[in-house]
C-alpha cells in the first residue's frame, strides 16, 4: 500500500465516523466509497467504524472482485456501478438519515421546496423504486434515478449522494437531509409552493459559476 492509498483509505474512516457523529447515520448501516486506481476503495461490510483500521478498507476491482481481509459493503454493486458510469464521479455515500428515510418509505422525491435542491443536478431529488439491499435491481434503479443528479433518494431504504470528491460527496449528503427536514416541516402545515423549472434552471446558472453544479 503506497502514501496515497493509505491516505485515502484513512479519509474514508475519518469520514464514516463524522457521518455518525453528525447524525448522518447510525451504526454500520452507511456505506462510503472512493475511486483508485482501476478501482475503488470501500468499506467492509459490518465493521464498526470506531475501530476501523486502514487495512480494513476493501479494493474492489470494476468486475467485483474484491481483496483485503474482510468482505466489502453488502451495498458495493450500486457503489461499483455509479463510478463505473459516471466518470465525473470519484466518491459515492450511502447512509440512512433521519429525514430522507422518512421520504423515502413515503416514496416521495423531494421537490423544488428550495433552490438548494439544484445542488444535486436539478429540479427535484428522486426517489428510486424499492429493491432489496445488494441486489442488482437496486444498482438499476439507483442509476436511472441518479441520470442527471449527483444525488437520490432509495424507496424504504435511505440516501445516495456522490460527488468529484469525499467531501464533497459528503457535504451533498448533509445538505439533502436538511432538504429532507425541510420539506418534512413543510408537510406538517401543507403542500408547500414549488419554485418553477425556470427558477430553478436560473439556479443552476449562477451554481456552475461557482462550482456547486457537479
Amino acid at each position: 500500500m503506497d502514501g496515497l492509498e493509505r491516505q485515502k483509505r484513512e479519509e474514508i474512516i475519518a469520514h464514516c465516523l463524522e457521518m455518525n457523529r453528525s447524525g448522518l447515520n447510525q451504526g454500520t448501516s452507511g456505506n462510503l466509497s472512493l475511486r483508485h486506481g482501476e478501482g475503488l476503495l470501500i468499506t467492509p461490510t459490518a465493521l464498526p467504524y470506531e475501530g476501523m483500521q486502514a487495512e480494513d478498507i476493501v479494493f474492489l476491482h470494476m468486475d467485483g472482485r474484491a481483496e483485503g481481509r474482510h468482505r466489502p459493503s453488502s451495498e458495493w454493486r450500486f457503489h461499483r456501478d455509479i463510478l463505473r458510469d459516471k466518470p465525473e464521479v470519484n466518491a459515492v455515500v450511502h447512509a440512512h438519515p433521519t429525514y430522507c428515510t422518512i421520504l423515502a418509505i413515503m416514496n416521495r422525491e423531494i421537490p423544488p421546496v428550495h433552490y438548494m435542491v439544484a445542488a444535486a443536478g436539478g429540479s427535484t431529488i428522486p426517489c428510486a423504486p424499492y429493491a432489496i439491499y445488494g441486489s442488482e435491481e437496486l444498482s438499476r434503479n439507483a442509476l436511472a434515478a441518479l441520470k442527471d443528479r449527483s444525488a437520490c433518494l432509495l424507496e424504504h431504504h435511505g440516501l445516495i449522494a456522490t460527488g468529484r470528491s469525499l467531501p464533497r460527496a459528503m457535504w451533498l449528503a448533509v445538505e439533502v437531509e436538511a432538504l429532507a427536514r425541510q420539506y418534512h416541516g413543510c408537510l406538517q402545515i401543507g403542500e408547500p409552493r414549488l419554485l418553477s423549472e425556470a427558477q430553478i434552471a436560473a439556479v443552476l446558472a449562477k451554481f456552475a459559476g461557482y462550482g456547486l453544479a457537479d
